[in-house]
């Protein structure tokens, strides 16, 4: 079971999160930083956006991290299948852990798609559950990493629920992250906003914000996704 991309595919049979759109939008969309040298991709799942920012970039060094022994596995598998493996390491590791190992360490571009049920419920799957549900990696505690480990001119990107969006960016400001670009994202022009596309730097500025609707009708995509995920889809 592999999803093919243009330039990659990837296994993930024994991943608990498939790809999906949030994590092919994030990685297509998230600003670049100027001389791109190291990436860390947070809680990596199958390594679709390791492997996108390895598409995208020169980047030397691509680390990941991902805490679920199965997905970790199979992010490794994935990794050693593309051409770009010798860029490309992930860590069994949860973030606290990686934290104490590179703590002198900083990283011109941190991206997340990280979990974010914050609702009470929870599956029978326990490891769906682990990557979905906010309480396996806090927001509080994905911020506070992304403050230590931000090079001083790098970018942090993540795509959170719209509705946490105001929480996310004040907690972010707090430790002196700010908003550099925001993307509001729709499945339809009339549908409401499902998703924020966030990338934060350490400069204070004036973001650029604005939005982004997948489909016209079903299958029927707007040229702006088009335009944003072509060189990744096969059939865009």
């Amino acid at each position: 079971m592999s999803f093919k991309f243009k330039q990659f595919s990837i296994h993930q049979d024994r991943c608990a999160m498939k790809v999906g759109t949030d994590g092919v939008l994030l990685g297509a969309w998230s600003p670049l930083p100027k001389n791109c040298f190291n990436i860390l991709d947070i809680g990596a799942g199958t390594g679709v956006l390791s492997l996108m920012l390895a598409q995208r970039t020169e980047a030397e060094q691509i680390d990941a991290i991902e805490i679920d022994e199965n997905a970790y596995e199979q992010c490794v598998e994935n990794f050693e299948n593309s051409k770009w493996g010798n860029r490309l390491f992930c860590y069994h590791a949860g973030l606290d852990e990686f934290l104490e190992e590179m703590e002198d360490e900083s990283f011109d571009l941190i991206i997340s798609n990280p979990p974010f049920y914050t609702d009470d419920y929870k599956s029978e799957n326990k490891s769906r559950d682990l990557a979905r549900f906010e309480d396996a990696m806090p927001f509080e505690e994905l911020i506070e990493a992304a403050a230590l480990l931000l090079s001083d001119n790098g970018i942090f990107s993540v795509i959170i629920p719209y509705k946490e969006e105001e929480r996310f960016v004040a907690m972010c400001n707090q430790l002196d992250l700010f908003t550099l670009k925001i993307t509001r994202v729709k499945g339809t022009p009339t549908s409401e906003i499902k998703r924020s596309l966030l990338a934060f730097c350490r400069k204070e500025q004036t973001p650029l914000i604005d939005e982004l609707v997948i489909e016209i009708s079903r299958h029927n995509y707007t040229s702006e996704y088009i335009e944003l995920t072509k060189e990744f889809y096969l059939k865009m």
